[in-house]
Order: structure tokens, then C-alpha cells, then sequence
């Protein structure tokens, strides 16, 4: 989300062709970590999924590098670092560390972050939070 010239708050553009900003995204990232309060949470990982958009600034000229991209796999490995080194109690706290993370790369202009965790009602399929949060 950012802030308008009037004041108000508006999400953050996905992609935009005018504004030269590319959306990169990665759907269903399935993970084991331990997050959570309760103490059966702490001793032993749940399942996770976790969802990423990020808006990207352009490369100025169409270039076929990998070097000129956001890499995926840079991405997904930084969110496996970030659960596998130990656990969490809030799916709020995983999600902002991963928003940090991702917002170190100088290319990404804003993300989103959906962290769920599958395994926790029965009712329901899943639980957890989304935030969005941007470059300074």
C-alpha cells in the first residue's frame, strides 16, 4: 500500500505499463516450519504455503539476462532460509521478515506476502495473513 497525493491509501501497482513496473510472482511455495504459540507448534514444523507478488522495476531495454530479472529461485531460497532458521510464533512475524528480505533487492519496488498455515482448524482449509509493504 502506498500513499496518494491526496492523502489516501491505495494498493501498490502489480504490473503497470506506463510506469514501466513488471509483476513477478510465486503461488503455492509448500514449506514445513514451526510457527505458532502453542507448544505442540514449537516442537514439532507445520505445513505452510506461502503466496508472493512483487512489483519489479523494468529492465529499460527487453534483455534476454538473468542478471537484468528478479530470479525465482533467489526468491524461493531466501523464504527457505528464513523458515528453516528456527521457529516463529506468528505468522505475522514470518511474513515481514520474508517482505524485508525480498525488499533487499533494489529492483523490487513492493511486495505481498500471504503466509498460510494449512493444518490448524478443521474446519477451514487454511489460516493465516497477507500484508503488503514497499520500498522506502
Amino acid at each position: 500500500m502506498s500513499k496518494s497525493d491526496s492523502g489516501s491509501v491505495v494498493a501498490f501497482p502489480i504490473a503497470d505499463s506506463a510506469r514501466r513496473i513488471r509483476h513477478v510472482f510465486i503461488r503455492d511455495l509448500m514449506v514445513d516450519g514451526k510457527v505458532g504459540i502453542y507448544t505442540h507448534e514449537k516442537k514439532s514444523a507445520q505445513r505452510l504455503r506461502i503466496n508472493l507478488d512483487l512489483s519489479v522495476a523494468d529492465t529499460p531495454l527487453p534483455s534476454d539476462q538473468i542478471e537484468h530479472v528478479v530470479c525465482y529461485e533467489d526468491v524461493v531460497n531466501k523464504v527457505e532460509a528464513i523458515i528453516h532458521r528456527g521457529h516463529v510464533n506468528l505468522v505475522e512475524t514470518l511474513a515481514e521478515e520474508i517482505a524485508g528480505s525480498i525488499l533487499q533487492d533494489d529492483a523490487v519496488l513492493a511486495v505481498r506476502v500471504r503466509v498460510e498455515k494449512l493444518d490448524v482448524l478443521d474446519q477451514v482449509s487454511s489460516v493465516g495473513v497477507e500484508i503488503e509493504r514497499a520500498s522506502p
